[in-house]
C-alpha cells in the first residue's frame, strides 16, 4: 500500500488576503485558485517552490466557531515547518519582507531554526537541516 498526505487545511480570514501572504512574503507557488459555485467558496493551493510534497490549502472560514481556530490551529505550539536549502538567504529575505520572527536562529543538532508567524499568527519553523549521516550497514555494526 502506498499513501500520502497531499494537503494541510489552513483555516483563513480572506482568500485574497491569505494568498498575497504566502505568495509574496513567503514567496510559494500559486498552484490553484478555482471558485467553486456549488459550495460558494474557492479552492486554493499554495506551496514552497520547488516543492513535491504536503500543499497548503488555504480554508476561508465559513462559520463563527471556525473563525475562533484562525491563527491558533494547534493551541500556540509550532504548526508547520518549512524546510530550506539555504537558512540565511530565507531568514534574510523575510525580515526584509516583514516576516514577525518569534524566536531567534539557533543551532541545533539537526540544524538551523528560527520560528516565524504567519499573518494570522500560526507559529511556523525556518530550517535548514543538517545533511544526513549515512546509516550504518549491518556489516559495520
Amino acid at each position: 500500500m502506498k499513501q500520502s498526505i497531499v494537503h494541510i487545511a489552513l483555516v483563513v480570514n480572506d482568500y485574497d488576503e491569505a494568498i498575497d501572504f504566502y505568495v509574496n512574503k513567503l514567496k510559494f507557488d500559486l498552484i490553484e485558485d478555482t471558485y467553486q459555485a456549488e459550495q460558494d467558496k474557492r479552492w486554493v493551493v499554495v506551496s514552497p517552490p520547488g516543492s513535491n510534497g504536503v500543499s497548503l490549502l488555504l480554508a476561508r472560514a465559513s462559520k463563527p466557531e471556525q473563525h475562533d481556530f484562525i491563527g491558533n490551529q494547534t493551541g500556540g505550539r509550532v504548526f508547520l515547518f518549512l524546510n530550506t536549502d539555504d537558512f540565511w538567504r530565507d531568514y534574510n529575505r523575510m525580515q526584509l519582507d516583514g516576516i514577525k520572527f518569534v524566536r531567534p536562529p539557533q543551532e541545533q543538532d539537526y540544524g538551523t531554526v528560527a520560528v516565524f508567524e504567519d499573518l494570522y499568527g500560526n507559529l511556523w519553523d525556518l530550517l535548514q537541516l543538517n545533511d544526513k549521516q549515512p546509516i550504518p550497514s549491518k556489516e559495520s555494526i
